[in-house]
């Protein structure tokens, strides 16, 4: 059985949701297996499906491999008949999914009642049985540091007579201003103290969580604008130039479906590049929108989600004002917050080392991601975006910068760029946009280009023509330093991206050709595949660059390079032209560089397996345990790295381009919003390496 931790609170609205969300992350940075489990629970019925709202959220999580049913352990309605034929029941099932993980984390029930004499000593009850110290979650709304200090001397009390043991104390919620004070005083508690700040968009409820109160419905509207959040309702109770005053970002505005005039006047300043950006518009009454009305607003294709309810405007802002949001699976900008919350605030190291936590010596592909993403933080870069404008890369700016991933540029007209990020709910108020059609900075790029170019051909006029593609305005921010590295592709080419960066970035001294090379996390180990998606046919030389470039990528993450140089022949079993060169290359990296352990040429089964090892290369201090694969060409990398994605069900992070003397990489035009949060992270810890 591995470690384990049980989250409690003494009063509801604490925010424990966060905490366990971010207890569970780090978890997942240290151990291959993560287990949650939630002894008490209450189905929601209303809002979730008759699912525990905080189970789905962590079950959710990419780390639990567990099904949510196999997380659960009694309802309340089993505490209040029996508590002690319940204990027994929780500490049965909590050992079920024990044996199977390598560390558990146990989120204790809400705040309901559940028994005599408290329910946080039927939670310090159950602690004890299932022998899990308890990270003790505070309230921090409202209260000063004196007041958290003697609630969790209160609770400590508790803890001890039910013989649970603690292992440290956070308060949530706690006035930005108040943050050390309220560590100060936590800190003779028992257990480390840590202190995370009020968030109000955590309490935001989205507009999904809007309609079960008013027993909504959703008229016209994208459906996934309703995970947008919802700051505040304007009540359009007056003149329509007065409800135009009164909006702002956020808002949820609450008028009846008899006022066309409103919804109209609403729906066109939430258009508008000189209003804010509404969440949402809830028509009351149960009257119908004019036909005449429906039909202008489908056919300019509004996509602010618009509901009904039978409800009058008293009934149904009443109902409105009462909701209150929480933390689920479906608020990934909560989720996000969240997350970066935990990190800024919380010496997670410090935490899992007073849980004993141990580090796996498994890789898993959460792990990989999470390496990415602390070296990118821990050095913050500046990255550029060219394609500002793409719906994909906004959403992935909101997680960048929210997690503080990196600083961040995007090109493209600002106008556009803010009202795209607002229709979607994504916070870029800390990244800078540049339109690269009208920005005073693309005279400048343009004489640096000409100068850098002239000998090409390309003169001022030319120059200034080019810098207006986002691509080159993109790569020249690099070459000047204006920025550190660049991200494209989602929208564009290869070949678009790249271009630029062979002509004006250029190629490492020593090395003829720029390359790729895909991250392969398989289910508890990282390879290194290049090239699989620049060079179709290198020669010994280039694959020989393609080598020492990849096994230098491999160090910069920290992989031990062991280079298999692939082909269909190992050792001297074959013969032909496509062996040779493999063979000629294997030679050349020994030469340039005796320090890197290679093999070739060498098959994938004598490079990956230790058993086929023994047979085919005896003795090869490479083969059977190669982390760097080098294939011949790109008709094979690509098929297999391809293969390898889909069949052994791994996660390719890539491509990566290496060989520049400043990093520039590529997105797939089918890239997710974590693919391109990946591939600005490694381009960040790229320029922290410096040059390839």
């Amino acid at each position: 059985m591995g470690s384990s931790v049980y989250i409690a609170s003494v009063e509801g609205s604490t925010g424990k949701s966060t905490v366990a969300l971010g207890v569970l992350q780090q978890l997942s940075r240290r151990v291959e297996r993560v287990a949650v489990f939630r002894p008490i629970v209450r189905p929601d019925t209303a809002m979730h499906g008759g699912r525990d709202y905080v189970l789905d959220l962590l079950t959710a999580h990419d780390a639990v491999q567990l099904a949510y049913d196999d997380c659960l352990g009694v309802r309340y309605d089993e505490v209040h008949a029996d508590p002690d034929a319940a204990l027994d029941e929780i500490v049965q099932r909590y050992h079920q999914i024990a044996d199977r993980a390598d560390a558990v984390l146990v989120v204790g029930s809400d705040y309901t009642d559940v028994g005599s004499p408290t329910e946080f000593s039927y939670n310090a009850r159950i602690a004890a049985n299932l022998g899990t110290p308890v990270l003790l979650v505070l309230n921090g709304f409202q209260h000063s540091p004196h007041d958290l200090r003697a609630i969790a001397d209160m609770a400590v009390g508790e803890l001890r007579e039910n013989h649970g043991s603690l292992a440290a104390v956070l308060a949530n919620r706690v006035d930005p201003q108040q943050l050390d004070d309220a560590v100060a005083a936590l800190a003779g508690v028992g257990g480390s103290a840590f202190a995370l700040p009020e968030e109000p968009l955590l309490s935001q409820p989205t507009v999904a969580d809007l309609l079960p109160p008013v027993n909504g419905r959703l008229l016209s509207g994208d459906p996934t604008l309703l995970t947008r959040e919802v700051t505040g309702l304007v009540v359009a109770g007056m003149t329509m130039p007065n409800v135009l005053d009164r909006l702002f970002d956020g808002a949820a505005v609450v008028t009846a479906a008899d006022r066309p005039e409103v919804v109209l006047g609403v729906v066109v300043a939430h258009a508008s590049l000189n209003f804010p950006q509404i969440s949402a518009v809830v028509l009351n009454g149960g009257f119908t929108l004019p036909t005449q009305v429906q039909r202008l607003l489908d056919g300019v294709g509004v996509t602010l989600p618009i509901i009904e309810t039978t409800l009058d405007t008293q009934a149904t802002s009443a109902a409105l004002t009462a909701v209150r949001g929480r933390l689920t699976k479906n608020s990934p900008r909560k989720v996000d917050a969240a997350l970066a919350l935990f990190e800024q605030h919380v010496n997670s190291d410090a935490l899992l080392d007073q849980l004993e936590v141990a580090r796996s010596s498994a890789v898993t592909p959460l792990m990989f991601e999470h390496q990415l993403i602390d070296e990118a933080v821990a050095q913050r870069k500046h990255i550029v975006l060219p394609e500002g404008e793409e719906e994909r890369i906004l959403r992935a700016a909101d997680v960048l910068l929210r997690r503080g991933v990196a600083d961040l540029t995007l090109l493209g007209s600002p106008v556009v760029i803010s009202a795209k990020a607002a229709a979607l709910g994504a916070d870029l108020s800390t990244a800078r946009f540049v339109d690269p059609e009208r920005d005073q900075l693309g005279e400048r790029l343009a004489t640096e280009l000409h100068q850098l170019r002239q000998h090409r051909g390309v003169d001022l006029d030319r120059a200034r023509e080019l810098v207006r593609d986002v691509s080159y305005f993109g790569t020249m921010m690099v070459q000047l330093g204006l920025a550190d590295g660049m991200v494209s592709g989602a929208a564009h080419t290869t070949a678009h991206t790249i271009r630029p960066a062979l002509e004006i970035v250029k190629t490492v001294p020593g090395v003829s050709v720029v390359s790729s090379v895909f991250f392969m996390c398989l289910q508890n180990q990282v390879l290194v595949y290049g090239d699989c998606a620049v060079n179709p046919d290198p020669t010994a030389e280039q694959l020989a660059d393609i080598a020492i470039s990849s096994a230098a990528t491999a160090v910069a993450f920290g992989i031990e390079p062991r280079l298999a140089m692939l082909s269909y022949s190992t050792g001297m079993s074959g013969a032909g032209t496509d062996v040779e060169k493999v063979s000629k290359a294997t030679a050349i990296i020994r030469a340039r560089a005796p320090e890197l352990p290679v093999e070739g040429p060498i098959q994938y089964d004598a490079a990956i397996d230790s058993a086929v090892a023994r047979t085919k290369l005896p003795g090869s201090p490479v083969a059977g345990r190669a982390t760097v694969f080098v294939f011949p060409d790109l008709n094979t990398g690509n098929n297999t790295y391809k293969a390898v994605q889909r069949s052994a069900n791994a996660v390719a992070v890539g491509p990566v381009l290496q060989g520049l003397r400043k990093p520039v990489n590529d997105l797939s035009r089918g890239a997710t919003v974590r693919d391109i949060v990946n591939t600005v992270a490694i381009t960040a810890v790229q320029a922290q390496q410096g040059a390839r």
